[in-house]
């Protein structure tokens, strides 16, 4: 983004001096450009978070390590001084205009508060699993992200409830209830994200929801959720594409819902493949389901491909995925070995030639495209 930013600056100067725009223009395009600029998240912000969390990480280990030498009120003297130093000392120092420092040292908090549950809990014999322990540390940190506005926090608070998620979804906790839960969660951190402008939290909300999709597909009925996802996404998918501004305004995704909702369009289809795949019998309900396959990622390509390479990819992924399916139920038992290998290079190769073909086609000036 900073390179970005910085070529721009150059373009306004130059337009300018060259007269394309007034002064005034040029003075409202420089503004737009820092604040969006200062919104973004740049590399040094990055490694800030990383240090936070290591440094976070540091400092429990050393608790912890010490933990019987260290008389019961200091321990917790010592745990809640470093959360309200993180809290505190973050709103400080990003007043002053040190935000990426500030945010680490939120992340710090927020580590530390997860570390105290634990300590604390065991010091005092508290009752409780590990799963209930993620619960109030996803919401002491979705409640600080709120107080504070706090971008980062919000994103952390997201990637917290996913631990629970995959944790309870995959049976960690033994005799452990499927985590409907989830989906409250959801729902609430992403009415959270739009107070703090967290774009990306709501980017990991939304993949996470498709993961709990597909984890109550394995655990549960698998067409009843999975004839619903592939529906609902095409749908997504139609009113993103013909009505872009107007949904991406309630969204807020950066007119990224179209991929979302390829994508679960795509998990919904192969879900539906995987459950009506026969191996010994070619299966119409697997070719229907194929075919609508094939009939989405075109119409993906076609409505949306040339505003969006990451669609394009996805798209190109999902039909090599189908060709692979399409082989694997339907030709398996026609082909030797040697055979196999033969109709994978055909189909490789044809793969590559329409990829090819595409992408020309979407970077033709010609056609008036332009990859995004």
């Amino acid at each position: 983004m900073a390179g970005y930013s910085t070529r721009v600056r150059s373009d306004i100067a130059r337009w300018l001096q060259a007269g394309l725009i007034d002064a005034a223009t040029a003075d409202a395009l420089t503004r737009d450009v820092e604040v969006n600029t200062r919104k973004s998240l740049s590399f040094g912000s990055i490694l800030a978070m990383m240090a936070a969390l290591l440094f976070g990480a540091a400092i429990l280990i050393f608790v912890a390590a010490n933990w019987d030498a260290i008389p019961r009120l200091a321990r917790v003297a010592a745990l809640f001084a470093i959360i309200l130093g993180g809290y505190v000392g973050g709103a400080v120092l990003k007043a002053r205009d040190h935000a990426a420092i500030g945010e680490a040292l939120w992340i710090v908090a927020a580590a530390a508060f997860g570390g105290s549950i634990a300590l604390i809990g065991q010091m005092y014999h508290l009752s409780g699993d590990e799963a209930s322990a993620l619960v109030t540390w996803g919401a002491g940190t979705a409640l600080a992200a709120v107080a504070l506005r706090s971008n980062p926090l919000t994103v952390a608070s997201v990637g917290i409830a996913d631990a629970w998620l995959f944790l309870k979804g995959f049976g960690y906790y033994s005799r452990s209830a499927f985590p409907h839960a989830f989906v409250g969660m959801a729902i609430v951190l992403f009415a959270v994200s739009f107070w703090t402008r967290s774009q990306a939290a709501r980017h990991l909300i939304i993949l996470s929801l498709l993961c709990y999709l597909v984890l109550l597909a394995g655990n549960h009925a698998t067409l009843p959720v999975a004839i619903p996802l592939a529906i609902v996404s095409a749908a997504l998918f139609a009113a993103s594409v013909f009505a872009p501004e107007p949904v991406d305004r309630i969204v807020q995704l950066g007119g990224r819902l179209p991929l979302h909702a390829l994508l679960g369009f795509l998990t919904g289809l192969a879900i539906i493949q995987f459950e009506l795949a026969d191996e010994s019998t070619y299966n119409s309900g697997f070719g229907i389901a194929s075919v609508v396959a094939l009939a989405g990622i075109v119409a993906a390509i076609v409505l949306a491909g040339r505003e969006s390479r990451g669609l394009r990819w996805l798209a190109y992924l999902g039909f090599a995925f189908e060709l692979a399916m399409l082989y694997v139920v339907t030709l398996q038992s026609m082909l030797d070995t040697a055979g196999f290998f033969l109709a994978a290079a055909v189909l490789l190769g044809i793969l590559a030639i329409i990829i090819i073909r595409v992408e020309k086609r979407m970077k033709d000036p010609a056609t008036g495209g332009a990859a995004a």
